[in-house]
């Protein structure tokens, strides 16, 4: 993400925020729009990902006035919100029955803009949700935020090489389902 590593400072500075709730709010309306994607990458359900960065913010008004003292405001939540998330999908495995997914959510909104039809958008995104929740967490990093294998790395706590993997096999994976849609079943969320 990028942002002044002083967000939280500037913030307070600028006499935007009066308590924590304003400060909060502020990072809301920079902040969320892309939470939101990225936790519809990891967990591709629209209901669950809004639960995810809900949750995330709800984290930062209990801290109250110490919200305030947060360095890298962007950081903080996306970390929030991978953690909530993958709270979620491990939810997901140990009790499936429990677990509803909603509608494909839209997580190519991109394509949209690119001029595909409706047929051919909700085939990539069929795709990408048909990959495991790790390599899509690492295509949105490296697509939607634009990051290096090696910032990626840094961020999960991963070697580069693990990354590099993970981008590769979910490339591999969305070039072979593009071609043979026939196929999404046995690549549903196997693990590589």
């Amino acid at each position: 993400m990028n942002e002044p590593r002083k967000f939280a400072g500037d913030v307070v500075r600028s006499g935007r925020t009066s308590g924590p709730r304003e400060f909060v709010a502020a990072a809301y309306d920079r902040f969320a729009d892309g939470l939101y994607r990225y936790a519809v990458m990891i967990l591709a359900d629209r209901a669950d990902a809004e639960d995810a960065v809900q949750q995330a913010f709800a984290k930062v008004v209990r801290m109250g006035e110490r919200a305030k003292k947060i360095q890298s405001c962007g950081d903080y939540l996306r970390t929030a919100v991978r953690n909530e998330c993958w709270r979620m999908i491990e939810g997901r495995r140990r009790y499936p029955e429990r677990m509803g997914m909603s509608p494909p959510a839209p997580m190519l909104e991109a394509a949209a803009s690119r001029g595909l039809d409706e047929d051919e958008r909700l085939q990539i995104e069929a795709a990408v949700r048909a990959l495991p929740p790790e390599q899509r967490e690492v295509v949105h990093l490296k697509v939607y935020e634009g990051k290096t294998f090696q910032e990626i790395a840094d961020w999960l706590g991963t070697s580069i090489n693990t990354v590099a993997s993970r981008y590769r096999y979910a490339m591999d994976k969305l070039r072979h389902l593009l071609t043979c849609p026939g196929d999404f079943e046995g690549y549903s969320h196997e693990r590589r």
